[in-house]
């Protein structure tokens, strides 16, 4: 009995080993001699029937090469994996696109009706993407034009080729009579280390390169089997098609030699023939890949044979650790230092070699599966042991996408053996008996030998709770793939979760601050900014975004700072320099921003947001022909823009200004379809009503923005604004009161109320409704004019503070020529000349052809006692306007003057 226990987990490994050296080889599928070929048995030691149910035709034939028959009983069983696959990845088709999803979701190339051209025969046109597999951007290609940027199809997609993984793995384990092939099955389905590989979109590339894989190994069984030229092709075909999925299945050749070992205990001459055509395409078609992406990715990271040894050795160990106990799974794991001197790490490699070792010694008495099993696990993960480099290995030597495939081989020696090891206890009839099938009959003599076993009290339940256990498991696993599932809903969920396992993770803070940024966390994007910087300084990604949090935050100095460092360290920074632009946006310095958004033009012409925020700094100049052009190019880069409802609101408003009403309706009612949640647009289409003089339509749309957020004051702000640049000031002040009634502290209430109220020439509560605004908000942008409108008030009241508040207006602004002029007039009132002097010098300053402030400077002049400056003045406001009376009757009283003290 002790010859069986592991031995049974690959049932025909150890029987093949006594069958004579010639019978061996043709019950392996080998051939007798060289020249004679001879069809063997489906299985080693079993019997092939002439003809499996379903498989009369070619398409059924096909599919029996990758499936195997299904019997009737075998349905609750598929049943059971789709309805775990569907429950443990649930929360992933509530996920978006997170990180290198942008390699697809925002490429115009895969977008584009055409890209398949792209696709398949230029591949650099893809930007991002170092690779080329082209079945995988394929088929994001076709799902776009199927549901457009819906992450949910992208994701139901993986789940349904993971479902899929799990059926032919199945299959696969019961046509090689792998013990427990169902619980594998089942703990593969669910096992939490595949979570990165289905609910990440980009990680398709696994799903879909192990369905062809799985595929061909099936296909491989079926070829060995009966051996016809379309089996051969079919396998062929399949394993291109994983290499086009991705070049990791590279190693599918060898697995398959792998295979034939194991189960007849040696690998013939024919047998390396027949795989010969598979490594020379697999060769071929890996080595342009290799090629492609060294040119795109020159990547050289030094490493010496004996430290890539240590990768390989610890890496090993670390994919096994987490297969067995998947906890505190991580996107990127710490990057460990390698020491060539130490011998704790070559431990690793010792304990790696001594295993392989000593399953070797004990083939005979353990049998080849344990071996067999081990070696796949190895062999599969070889291209990502590190002896070959490629990008990731900068963030971490392991993921766990990389064990995919791998994986499997390990959970078949480990669940295989305890599922024998359960079959081998004395009960009455076998659990699990409908693993019986046309493709996975149980091997009768070990059946016999359970049943005549002595049934011993007990040992029933035993079986039972074991089985207990293998579910209470695999809900566990379940579980835990659901919680994993989750951190893919977001990218700060992404972000937050790979920080908190390991903090030191390259890049890791700077995409978490980029994530919080977007969301509108500013401070929390600001902290995480922060940390990207401190831990790597000279990085300008880091110092960019660092910038882009201070600009947010309104902390226009320190984010010039940041951003004029990361343009030090890079000066052609795209990111840098869009993020400078913006600034100069922020700040109204909108001359200077279109400059700097040309210059992110010069470095990319095809970069949409550049157009985005060029597109306002010209509308904010008045400049709205280009204005329309520049943000028209951004929709034509980027259809998905996230402010694209904001820039149709954007082209409709300069549209308006350009009295193109037409165009500027068919912009706010795109802009309403974008985002049919958003005031905005229906408050300008309102306003456009009612310039077209169609007030019924414009009180429509103000009820109905008034509707679409009842109890959002920003949405009731907009309506009060709307009926206040209409001049309805009686209907504006209830839509005010309204939005006071929600927060009695809006500031913006309190502003426009107060305007109203002056239009409406209610001067007193004018004020103090102002008052109310600055005295909450005092920073508001336009608290100057506030100001200023206080003092008008003031003035038709008569109140003696009018100048106090035209002086705080100056303060704020002191380019406010109104507010300069009233104030000059009430000094010169006051007979404070010098004052009125030095403030109609300032107006002069803002509008040096103001032909009243010359005539008025020339008065002031002339009550300072300085005549002969008095005339110059009136004489150059007459130049400028030859018709204006003031000016002309100062002058001539001047000159009358003169004549008159002429001696």
């Amino acid at each position: 009995m002790g010859q069986c226990t592991v031995a049974a987990t690959f049932g025909p490994g150890k029987r093949d080993r006594h069958v004579t050296p010639g019978r061996a080889a043709g019950r392996a599928g080998g051939v007798g001699r060289p020249g004679r070929p001879r069809r063997s048995a489906p299985v080693a030691g079993a019997r092939r029937p002439p003809r499996e149910a379903g498989t009369g035709g070619g398409a059924g034939r096909v599919a029996a090469a990758w499936l195997g028959a299904f019997a009737p009983h075998d349905a609750p069983a598929a049943l059971a994996l789709a309805v775990l696959v569907v429950v443990s990845y649930f929360p992933a088709l509530q996920g978006g696109f997170v990180w290198d999803d942008v390699i697809f979701a925002e490429e115009p190339v895969i977008h584009s009706p055409g890209a398949l051209r792209s696709i398949w025969f230029a591949p650099a046109e893809i930007k991002n993407e170092g690779h080329y597999w082209p079945l995988v951007y394929s088929s994001f290609w076709l799902e776009h034009r199927l549901w457009g940027l819906q992450p949910a199809g992208y994701h139901a997609v993986n789940i349904v080729l993971h479902l899929l993984n799990c059926l032919l793995l199945w299959r696969l384990l019961l046509r090689l009579k792998v013990r427990g092939a169902l619980l594998i099955a089942a703990v593969f389905a669910v096992h939490p280390l595949h979570v990165e590989s289905v609910a990440w979109i980009i990680e398709r590339k696994d799903v879909l390169s192990a369905l062809f894989y799985l595929g061909a190994v099936l296909a491989w069984l079926r070829f060995v089997a009966v051996e016809r030229v379309g089996h051969y092709l079919l396998v062929a075909l399949l394993f291109a098609a994983g290499l086009l999925s991705k070049s990791v299945v590279v190693t599918l050749p060898l697995a398959l030699l792998l295979v034939q070992w194991w189960r007849g205990g040696r690998v013939t001459l024919v047998d390396l023939l027949r795989v010969a055509p598979l490594v020379a395409l697999g060769a071929v078609i890996t080595a342009a890949d290799l090629a492609f992406y060294r040119g795109r990715e020159p990547l050289e990271l030094g490493y010496t044979l004996a430290e890539r040894m240590l990768i390989a050795g610890r890496a090993l160990w670390f994919y096994a650790g987490k297969l067995v106990w998947p906890l505190e799974l991580a996107v990127i794991y710490p990057l460990w230092e390698i020491d060539a001197g130490s011998a704790a790490a070559w431990g690793y490699v010792v304990a790696a070699a001594g295993l392989a070792l000593a399953l070797w010694l004990l083939r005979e008495r353990i049998g080849r599966g344990p071996l067999a099993g081990a070696l796949y696990f190895a062999l599969t993960l070889g291209p990502v042991l590190g002896f070959v480099d490629y990008g990731y290995m900068q963030f971490s030597f392991v993921a766990d996408r990389f064990q995919y495939l791998a994986g499997i081989g390990l959970l078949a020696v480990l669940l295989g053996a305890a599922a024998h090891a359960l079959e081998r206890l004395p009960a009455g009839e076998p659990v699990a008996a409908g693993e019986r099938g046309a493709a996975g009959a149980r091997d009768l003599a070990d059946e016999r030998a359970t049943a005549a076993a002595p049934a011993a009290a007990g040992w029933p339940w035993v079986r039972y709770g074991a089985w207990g256990v293998a579910a209470v498991v695999v809900v566990l696993l379940g579980t835990l793939t659901w919680r994993q599932a989750g951190i893919y809903r977001d990218e700060v969920a992404l972000f937050s979760h790979i920080v908190a396992l390991n903090p030191e993770a390259r890049d890791a803070h700077l995409n978490l601050g980029n994530a919080l940024l977007e969301a509108d966390r500013t401070e929390e994007g600001l902290a995480a900014s922060r940390i990207a910087v401190e831990q790597r300084p000279e990085s300008a990604d880091a110092h960019s975004n660092l910038g882009l949090a201070l600009s947010n935050l309104e902390r226009f100095a320190e984010a010039g700072e940041s951003l004029r460092r990361a343009l030090e360290l890079d000066p052609r920074h795209k990111s840098a320099l869009q993020n400078t632009a913006e600034l100069l946006r922020k700040q109204e310095r909108y001359e200077a921003a279109v400059e700097a958004y040309q210059t992110v033009l010069e470095r990319d012409r095809r970069y949409a947001l550049a157009y985005a925020g060029m597109g306002d700094a010209l509308f904010n100049l008045q400049r709205y022909e280009e204005a329309l052009a520049s943000l028209k190019q951004a929709l034509v880069l980027q259809p998905r823009l996230p402010m694209a409802g904001a820039m149709e609101v954007l082209m409709g408003r300069a549209a308006r200004e350009l009295g193109r009403l037409d165009a500027a309706e068919g912009h706010f009612l795109r802009a309403m379809e974008l985002d049919p949640g958003d005031a905005t647009p229906v408050l300008d289409l309102a306003g456009l009503r009612a310039r077209q003089q169609r007030g019924g339509e414009a009180d429509e749309l103000l009820r109905r923005a008034r509707a679409l957020r009842p109890h959002d004051p920003a949405t009731l702000q907009n309506v009060a604004e709307a009926l206040r640049k209409q001049e309805r000031y009686e209907e504006a002040l209830p839509a005010y009161r309204a939005v006071l009634e929600i927060d009695a502290e809006y500031a913006l209430a309190y502003a426009g109320m107060g305007d109203a109220l002056f239009r409406l020439e209610r001067y007193s509560e004018a004020i103090d409704t102002l008052a109310q605004a600055t005295t909450l908000q005092p920073d508001l942008p336009m608290a100057g004019s506030l100001h200023r409108l206080m003092g008008r008030a003031a003035q038709e009241l008569g109140r003696p503070d009018a100048a106090d508040h035209f002086e705080r207006a100056v303060q704020l602004d002191p380019r406010d020529a109104e507010a300069l002029d009233r104030l000059a007039m009430l000094r010169f009132a006051e007979q404070d000349y010098e004052a009125a002097f030095g403030l109609y010098r300032n107006l002069l300053r803002i509008n040096p052809d103001n032909a009243q402030t010359h005539s008025n400077l020339g008065a002031t002049l002339y009550y300072l006692g300085r005549p002969e400056e008095a005339l110059q003045s009136f004489e150059r406001a007459l130049s400028l306007a030859p018709e204006l009376e003031t000016a002309r009757t100062g002058r001539d009283q001047l000159r009358q003057m003169v004549r008159q003290q002429a001696p």
